[in-house]
């Protein structure tokens, strides 16, 4: 990646100052000119290959030079004091400042010149003139190299820390985020479950360990949790089960959520297979809450649609119908799925609904590559994520795409649109890419995709990504941990996103973008998820039902 040294550049004057271009004039003709690296183009935008800038200062005539470093000062954001070089050129008429140590990448720096600077025969600069530097990448690793199989270990088990370490003492779920106080998401806890298992599976913890926290986990879903019709709300309060709303509107039932939320328990009942008696019962419990769904009671009398949501007083009223191509095909793959007569939806529900018969695929092509579905460029990365956590896209078909190629062309499309960075952000590269839902600093928190670019990076997006494309993934997945890693690496593993251009660094981590990354680098180098969730009888039956090829579902 080329390193680039960003300089941004604003002069404060007093009432007496005539300014124009990078010039400060004082009454007394006393004026300076400042170049960057040699360069001065007019623009408050510098760019050099270095974390060292030159700063110069032409004045139009010599300085006074007793005590003329105390006239110059350079701080970080901190305001702490930055050590800096001062060399007198030119029969004292040129002032070079540089760092005596490099700056540190991606900082914010100050250099100042005071109003008090003497000219030694025209009087003294009357207006202070501030630059303020914004430095690039520092290229040095801020980690020890390790190999690449120790590097993916090492995400998964700082990553595996927050559905475990930071699990809600109480129930056990997945708390939305870092700062959500008792909030708990119920699809993010599916993928803590899926999490636990990869845990376990890495020797993070024991299995028994495992089991434990799943039980405590399943026991609260079925005694504390509220439901509606079977399905779960977005949110809880994982200290006593009841709905936080996740809107006004929205205070009920969740399908989608749910249904992440049965992907990984599901997933869990496969894994926990033994004789143990805490293993029987833990499957038992799975099944009845996975009995419960009633699947058809979201197709809103009967329709050929299933329904996001559903609100114990006010029924239907977001009135969102679930259809793709987006997250949500694990919905449809579970509700044909129903061990329940009554709960399971006929494929019919699956073509007219989700797939709108037909409407569903897109058909051209991004930097050459053909998008079978979905929006224009794709959408954000977690629609190629989320429901193929458990779904094996590998092999598998139906009359709509091949879903290998749906997720692979899907994630290269979002790549090459990184690496072409046709807005111009800074940072954007081969090996700094990926957009998707997570927090931004422009709005909070915003579905990052080629048509809502915001500058923001999400480390989920290229790393959950590593299935489809292992070597752009993998030189991610380092330039993260090595390079970017003093900004960016944590007691949970990756921040949710950064923006370099802004040089802005989440504080923040979410379950919904921390689950991906364990779970999809497992299935990258073992399949350990997609061959517990596929392995399901219902699955196998359900998916076959809809029209889906596979022989994962034989």
């Amino acid at each position: 990646m080329k390193v680039i040294f960003f300089l941004a550049i604003t002069a404060s004057c007093l009432t007496a100052c005539k300014k124009s271009g990078n010039t400060t004039s004082a009454p007394a003709s006393f004026t300076l000119i400042f170049t960057v690296n040699g360069a001065n183009n007019g623009q408050l935008t510098y760019q050099s290959n270095t974390t060292s800038p030159v700063v110069r200062f032409s004045f139009s005539s010599p300085v006074q030079t007793s005590g003329i470093n105390t006239n110059f000062t350079y701080v970080n954001s901190g305001n702490t004091a930055v050590p800096f070089s001062l060399t007198l050129q030119n029969n004292d008429s040129v002032v070079i400042i540089q760092p005596i140590s490099p700056l540190k990448g991606f900082s914010n720096y100050r250099l100042s010149v005071s109003p008090g600077l003497l000219s030694a025969g025209k009087g003294s600069l009357v207006n202070p003139v501030s630059i303020n530097i914004k430095t690039a990448i520092d290229s040095t690793d801020k980690f020890p190299q390790i190999s690449d199989s120790a590097l993916l270990t090492l995400v998964q088990q700082q990553t595996f820390k927050y559905f475990y370490d930071f699990g809600h003492p109480v129930s056990g779920l997945a708390l939305e985020r870092n700062t959500s106080g008792d909030i708990v998401t119920i699809g993010g806890s599916g993928f803590g479950v899926m999490a636990m298992l990869v845990g376990i599976q890495r020797n993070f913890i024991s299995r028994s360990d495992g089991l434990a926290r799943c039980i405590k986990i399943v026991n609260f879903l079925t005694t504390q949790a509220q439901r509606y019709h079977g399905a779960f709300p977005h949110w809880m309060n994982g200290a006593t089960g009841t709905t936080v709303p996740f809107s006004d509107n929205d205070n009920g039932a969740d399908l989608v959520e749910t249904s992440y939320l049965m992907q990984g328990l599901l997933t869990a009942r496969q894994f926990f297979n033994s004789s143990d008696p805490a293993e029987i019962s833990l499957r038992g419990s799975i099944n009845n809450l996975w009995d419960s769904v009633e699947w058809n009671w979201f197709r809103q009398n009967g329709q050929n649609v299933l329904y996001w949501h559903w609100s114990p007083n006010l029924n239907f009223v977001i009135n969102m119908p679930i259809n793709g191509w987006d997250e949500a095909l694990i919905v449809y793959a579970l509700a044909a799925s129903s061990t329940v007569d009554s709960n399971r939806i006929p494929s019919i529900v699956y073509k007219n609904g989700w797939a709108m018969n037909g409407a569903i695929k897109n058909g051209k092509s991004y930097y050459g590559i053909p998008l079978p579905l979905g929006p224009d460029w794709g959408g954000p990365l977690f629609f190629a994520h989320y429901s193929f956590l458990g779904i094996n896209p590998n092999n598998l078909s139906d009359t709509y795409a091949d879903y290998r190629v749906q997720n692979q062309n899907h994630t290269f499309i979002n790549y090459n649109y990184c690496v072409t960075n046709p807005r111009n952000y800074i940072g954007y590269s081969n090996a700094c890419w990926g957009l998707t839902a997570s927090d931004d600093n422009i709005s909070g928190y915003s579905s990052h995709s080629p048509t809502n670019d915001l500058g923001v990076i999400t480390p989920s997006a290229a790393i959950s990504s590593l299935p489809y494309a292992p070597t752009q993934s993998m030189n991610a997945l380092r330039f993260f941990y090595y390079k970017l890693g003093d900004k960016i690496w944590g007691t949970y593993g990756f921040v949710d996103a950064f923006n370099l251009t802004n040089l802005w660094f989440a504080n923040s981590y979410l379950a919904i973008d921390q689950g991906p990354e364990i779970i999809m680098i497992e299935n990258y180098r073992s399949g350990l998820l997609w061959n517990l969730f596929m392995s399901c009888p219902e699955i196998k039956t359900g998916m076959k039902s809809l029209g889906f090829i596979s022989p994962n579902l034989n």
